[in-house]
């Protein structure tokens, strides 16, 4: 039986042509709706959204191409472009009732949020970002040996091919060493929440490359061409990361105030699957958000 959400209804919501998104769906008040990460679904937030569904509407989506969504083919390069996802995100809220909505992320969902910030700031009205830069201060960071920790951003940028043959042919085994390697815990990571993330990735190789592929390409144009605009998020952000730029020699804090002048930066000592490991200290840093 696949794990659920306690208490939270399954929906799925059509949010553009030919596009269905499920989202688990939960408790009553101001809405918040919460993104998931890779390798990961929207089940990541099975204990900060119990907490956070006693006041408030909590929505959490599979994205695009991710676990129980819909996974339309990558025909051309928009397809996966977190900008036609953050449009799924708001589209999926409209769709629910909510022209207005709080929005937190965690690692591909967090460069989701972010896009949703920058490209719909009249309808986030809050935006938590959990372990990322944005795309273009993730690509500037990279660079040499100490850019191996992220080979799977570099696999998954080639052409179409190789990349989906190689991780389909060990897609467990691939998968499977992010949920271990980024500080993944028993206590975090279960094994039927591990399995479950190993069944519904392996199921969406296409679709997750594709989406890794578009940060290398137009997602890069996009956050270039808001950077020369010197466009902002301009609602409150809160950003939670472990201290990846002790490992890689940058200042997170100063690169998020480049984007946000109402950041408040924070480092945690929880590994990247924050929300699972710590869910308590996460929550804790939702709700401080969402009061300011």
């Amino acid at each position: 039986m696949t794990p659920a959400i306690p208490g939270f209804d399954q929906q799925r919501v059509t949010v553009a042509e030919g596009v269905t998104l499920h989202a688990a769906v939960g408790g009553a008040g101001s809405p918040v709706v919460l993104l998931h990460g890779f390798p990961q679904t929207h089940l990541m937030w099975r204990h900060v959204a119990a907490d956070l569904a006693a006041d408030h509407l909590v929505i959490c989506p599979d994205l695009r191409g991710y676990g129980a969504s819909d996974k339309p083919s990558a025909d051309d390069e928009t397809t996966y472009a977190k900008r036609t996802m953050a449009a799924d995100v708001v589209a999926l809220a409209g769709a629910l009732g909510h022209d207005r909505f709080a929005l937190v992320g965690h690692d591909r969902g967090a460069l989701v949020a972010v896009r949703a910030g920058l490209d719909h700031p009249d309808t986030v009205t809050h935006l938590g970002v959990l372990d990322v830069l944005p795309t273009l201060d993730m690509w500037e960071v990279l660079h040499g040996a100490s850019a191996a920790v992220a080979f799977h951003l570099y696999l998954m940028a080639q052409p179409p091919g190789l990349p989906e043959q190689m991780i389909r042919n060990s897609a467990d085994a691939f998968f499977g060493h992010f949920l271990d390697a980024w500080g993944g815990s028993e206590r975090a990571v279960p094994p039927a929440v591990r399995a479950h993330y190993l069944a519904a990735s392996g199921a969406a190789v296409d679709s997750i490359v594709a989406d890794y592929r578009a940060s290398a390409g137009i997602d890069v144009a996009h956050d270039e061409a808001d950077r020369v605009a010197d466009r902002r998020l301009t609602m409150p952000v809160t950003v939670v990361q472990q201290d990846w730029g002790a490992a890689l020699g940058y200042d997170g804090a100063a690169l998020w105030r480049a984007w946000a002048p109402l950041v408040e930066h924070h480092l945690t000592g929880a590994g990247h699957f924050m929300a699972e490991e710590a869910p308590e200290e996460i929550t804790g840093r939702i709700r401080a958000l969402l009061a300011r």
